[in-house]
């Protein structure tokens, strides 16, 4: 089982299913919402994640048409993002779990938004735009 939290603690949450593959994810609405070159992203099987404290502190922000990205009220973390066109699937900002999530990232996409002041300098993929269908599903 993962456990995770958001900065201030306020909003507390176990999954206890597999994370799908995990991404850099470099595209502009990740760097505005992460306030850095990149997120870092797994997707994960709704039913497998539960909020256990602060469900009322989470507060959505719909950022583009079918998009929503969930984060605490009080301190701002990004939690994770949803599409109600595929309500089995959330995905999940790595950096608030707090245990080794078993998963390594496979590949950088939306690397044609790619911050100008970052360089990529390690050997995964590179994908200009989303990634391949794999990395957007967990698996069962």
């Amino acid at each position: 089982m993962l456990t995770g939290s958001c900065l201030c603690q306020a909003v507390k949450f176990r999954i206890t299913g597999q994370l799908g593959p995990a991404v850099f994810c470099h595209c502009r609405q990740c760097q505005k919402s992460n306030g850095t070159a990149f997120a870092t992203t797994a997707p994960v099987r709704a039913k497998y994640f539960e909020i256990i404290e602060g469900r009322s502190q989470i507060r959505e922000y719909e950022s583009s048409p079918g998009k929503f990205r969930a984060f605490c009220s009080t301190c701002g973390s990004p939690i994770y993002s949803r599409r109600p066109s595929d309500p089995d699937t959330l995905r999940l900002r790595l950096g608030i779990i707090d245990n080794d999530p078993g998963r390594r990232p496979l590949a950088h996409v939306w690397t044609g938004a790619k911050a100008p002041w970052f360089e990529i300098t390690d050997t995964l993929p590179q994908v200009t735009a989303a990634g391949p269908p794999e990395t957007r599903k967990p698996s069962d």
